[in-house]
């Protein structure tokens, strides 16, 4: 799907690219890179399908999406506050 049809599906869902990526408990970063790509990955394109789809029948699924407690990922590795830490041992 083209980073464009994606962002129409926002607009049918009546869901801004900022709360859908918060939402989803992914980073807007991330979701913002698709657009320099021109598209987006099958499990956001379907996401954002089923969105738009739920929010047309009058399904409430953002109150749906948020009772699945939804945990962002961490980001593990080398950062900056890793490297830090190793200074002060």
């Amino acid at each position: 799907m083209t980073f464009i049809d994606f962002k129409k599906l926002l607009l049918d869902a009546e869901i801004t690219l900022p709360k859908f990526s918060k939402l989803i408990k992914v980073s807007e970063k991330n979701i913002q890179a698709y657009k320099k790509k021109g598209e987006v990955p099958n499990p956001i394109a379907v996401i954002a399908l089923c969105f738009a789809d739920m929010h047309q029948l009058g399904i409430d699924y953002k109150s749906r999406i948020e009772t699945l407690e939804l945990k962002a990922k961490v980001k593990k590795g080398a950062g900056f506050a890793k490297k830090e830490s190793l200074k002060k041992e």
